[in-house]
């Protein structure tokens, strides 16, 4: 049995106004509510990113982080995410977050790939526009740069 997970199925975000996050996340990145995807008592949403299976959870944090059924979701502080976008979506992404108002806080370029893009969502979590080649993945990781790239 290979003792590797297979991917990252889902990572976690504490915003303080559900609404206003499931808003941003869905009109500026087109992601959208899994359905019955809310928790109970108000608690969060599941999104899924992309068409495979990936999931982005956001968490209201006063709720969250109290003793529960579940350990407690989430970063002390801003958190971060990168979304994985094709090269040639990046002008296109430039464009829709300025439609939406939202400022590029920075552009950083690894090495000689295209540059990932860096913003805030409303509770200032750092949220990244990523080309997946920016990391040299040992082989088998399907549709990336390997390390012997």
């Amino acid at each position: 049995m290979d003792f590797s997970p297979k991917a990252v199925l889902e990572t976690s975000l504490y915003v303080t106004d559900l609404e206003r996050a499931i808003a941003f996340y869905e009109d500026v990145l087109g992601l959208r509510k899994i359905e019955d995807g809310y928790f109970a008592g108000g608690r969060g949403v599941a999104l899924q990113v992309g068409h495979g299976p990936s999931v982005l959870l956001l968490f209201r944090a006063e709720i969250t982080q109290q003793a529960g059924e579940l350990p407690a979701h989430g970063t002390t502080g801003a958190g971060h995410v990168a979304f994985r976008v094709e090269p040639g979506d990046l002008a296109a992404w430039r464009q829709r977050l300025s439609q939406y108002g939202v400022p590029i806080e920075k552009e950083l370029s690894f090495s000689d790939q295209p540059p990932s893009i860096y913003f805030r969502d409303p509770d200032g979590n750092s949220l990244e526009l990523a080309v997946a080649s920016i990391w040299k993945l040992h082989s088998g990781a399907t549709g990336l740069r390997t390390s012997a790239a």
